[in-house]
């Protein structure tokens, strides 16, 4: 019988996985002394060094713990160093006013949390809060209370709103299919 010398690489589909070439893969070991692991976190030699050396993790957060970015200033450099690194990265900084970085643990949508803010409730209030604050609100804005005062119907209505808001939400958290145990 004669032996296939075929790859299986020709054409498409490929018959092997992407990346297992069959060559020795090039690994670098951790730069620590005596440790064995590889080395897959670089860390710097020294600041705005393009050297690198190249930790296992359990010696990359060692040196990470130890690591001090001013090292050998004195105390006016570090001062013009710092506020050279913060002018820098003050863009940065002020950006974060329009990305997700908001108050709350991120469990929350938006929507949600302004709710909570017209029902007067802090961020990480919980359903009952809600409820109690709704029915409190509620009783002091109804149009019944207070008939003919635009403003306390306009309330009322923000009112209504933000707790079907956060009612939904919180069935949709709760929800189960049906023969599911808890």
């Amino acid at each position: 019988m004669a032996r296939n010398s075929r790859s299986n690489d020709w054409g498409f589909p490929r018959w092997r996985a992407y990346g297992a070439a069959r060559e020795a893969q090039q690994v670098k070991m951790c730069d620590r002394f005596g440790c064995d692991q590889p080395g897959n976190c670089p860390a710097p030699k020294s600041p705005n060094s393009p050297e690198r050396w190249y930790f296992c993790a359990e010696h990359a957060g060692e040196y990470n713990r130890n690591w001090d970015y001013f090292q050998g200033l004195d105390a006016e450099e570090r001062a013009k160093r710092e506020q050279d690194e913060q002018r820098d990265a003050g863009a940065f900084q002020n950006s974060g006013y329009y990305g997700w970085g908001g108050p709350g643990d991120g469990s929350r949508s938006r929507d949600e949390l302004n709710a909570l803010k017209a029902l007067d409730l802090e961020d990480d209030a919980v359903f009952d809060d809600v409820k109690k604050s709704w029915r409190r609100l509620a009783k002091e804005y109804h149009p019944d209370v207070k008939p003919g005062d635009a403003q306390a119907a306009i309330r009322f209505q923000t009112i209504q709103a933000a707790y079907e808001v956060l009612r939904s939400a919180e069935e949709r958290r709760t929800w189960k299919p049906v023969g599911t145990k808890d």
